[in-house]
């Protein structure tokens, strides 16, 4: 009689996080991050440099020369004297002053470390006296180190919130009517902190946030960066208590805390308002979801034309955010059949 041929052992699936998880990647993620800390320092830095400039040129000299008020006529000199001083920049140092703006932002490497004064000089005296250009590199480079910060926190804060509210699930769940009764009363008492404490309205705390996203935006010159900390505080931890034990979906309360975070950075200057909303909101929707399309696509489409402005930071936020999610996320066991080789 013919025999049976025996079963073939049963296999875990692979784990598709797994390269992320290895040492090479995270040495990879800690020079991103030594490299990006400086490059954001730097555009910081030139950015202030160039609003001091322009405060200097048009305000503080004319009244220092006995006007009253900035003639109509100022521009017309200054930015005379900017054009020679540029134009010698351009001439006479190497480097030619950086990159022609009229041939778009094209790439050609980073240039050698004799151009860079010649770059940061002309930069500076054509932005600073009212040249009609924009500061795109420094901008592309704070925001893109802004981006790391925010994809960073968001990481750390999701798996945060995930871990306390499991761990608070499983004490509701040793006497389920009590501790859910206790859960309501620290949703109530943080709210009640929230509103004592900052003197907004304490319902900022409650509910899921989607129909707050368009107050927070509009009225965000009005929050304090206190207030706004204070508010991820409170919110972040009445959305694990309630995580632990009512019931509902888990996403929009984790897009309205990014976005509280990245409207307190829009605090720094040379971050958009926007730009910080939407890298807030994507990071913490991937770091709760770990959908890196479907977080790109709320944050963005949330803030209608001007998403599609910021949705390059708002990429480089979730993926950080995303890959940082899957490394503190601990790796699925195998079964014990796949272990051992037994059928």
């Amino acid at each position: 009689m013919p025999t049976t041929p025996p079963a073939t052992p049963a296999t875990a699936p692979e784990d598709p996080y797994a390269a992320v998880r290895t040492r090479k990647y995270a040495v990879l993620l800690l020079m991103a991050a030594v490299v990006g800390g400086p490059v954001s320092a730097v555009a910081f830095g030139f950015l202030a440099l160039v609003s001091e400039l322009q405060s200097l040129t048009y305000t503080e000299l004319p009244k220092a020369l006995g006007f009253e008020a900035t003639p109509s006529w100022w521009p017309v000199p200054l930015l005379g004297v900017a054009g020679l001083l540029v134009g010698l920049v351009v001439r006479r140092l190497p480097g030619g002053g950086g990159h022609r703006p009229a041939e778009g932002l094209v790439s050609t490497g980073p240039p050698p470390a004799a151009d860079l004064p010649g770059i940061v000089l002309a930069a500076l005296v054509s932005l600073g006296v009212g040249a009609v250009l924009g500061p795109e590199a420094p901008l592309i480079a704070l925001g893109g180190g802004l981006a790391l910060v925010l994809g960073v926190a968001a990481a750390f804060a999701g798996a945060g919130i995930r871990r306390l509210s499991l761990a608070l699930q499983d004490r509701v769940a040793r006497r389920t009517v009590v501790g859910t009764a206790v859960m309501g009363l620290v949703v109530g008492a943080l709210a009640l902190v929230y509103a004592e404490t900052s003197g907004k309205d304490g319902s900022e705390v409650l509910y899921s946030g989607e129909h707050e996203l368009g107050h927070l935006l509009s009225a965000s010159a009005g929050y304090s960066v206190g207030a706004l900390v204070l508010l991820i505080v409170c919110k972040s931890l009445a959305y694990c208590a309630s995580l632990s034990c009512f019931r509902g979906g888990p996403v929009f309360p984790a897009m309205f805390v990014g976005a509280v975070g990245g409207v307190a950075l829009s605090h720094l200057p040379g971050l958009p308002l926007t730009a910080g909303f939407a890298m807030g909101v994507g990071a913490m929707c991937v770091a709760m979801l770990r959908l890196p399309m479907t977080s790109v696509l709320l944050a963005t489409l949330l803030l209608g034309k001007e998403g599609f402005t910021v949705m390059p930071l708002a990429i480089v936020a979730v993926v950080v955010a995303y890959v940082i999610t899957v490394r503190l996320t601990p790796a699925p066991a195998e079964p014990d059949g796949a272990r051992t080789g037994a059928p």
